[in-house]
């Protein structure tokens, strides 16, 4: 079974910046696609960007510009550095992934993700 673990997470002001890891047990995450979600208080669970076992990458456009996700395949390790955040970043963020034909990303309204980590919670204050 594969456990997501996140980290990073906290509570910061407006225009701060956070870097977000999520490191994958029990699996090389070479050949899967990987994402980041998040769910705002109240919200809906929205894509925030996903990147592809060749490292491309797809972003939200809220987030375009501010945010980027990147991964160290010889680590393990999913990032996502959030820059020049706003309260409507706060949110639950949860990384996300699974195994595809030649690690590809089906897109950010693709939820069918079977790995799930447990989400850390990202506050912005003004």
């Amino acid at each position: 079974q594969v456990q997501l673990v996140e980290s990073g997470g906290g509570s910061v002001q407006a225009g701060g910046s956070l870097r977000l890891s999520c490191a994958p047990s029990e699996v090389s995450i070479r050949d899967y696609c990987m994402a980041w979600f998040r769910r705002p208080p109240g919200g809906e669970r929205e894509g925030v960007a996903t990147i592809a076992s060749d490292g491309s990458t797809n972003y939200a456009d809220s987030v375009k510009g501010r945010f980027t996700i990147s991964r160290d395949n010889a680590q393990n390790i999913l990032y996502l550095q959030m820059n020049s955040l706003k309260p409507d970043d706060t949110a639950m963020y949860y990384c996300a992934t699974k195994r595809t034909f030649g690690g590809i990303c089906l897109g950010l309204g693709d939820y069918t993700y079977r790995y799930w980590g447990q989400g850390t919670q990202v506050t912005v204050s003004l």
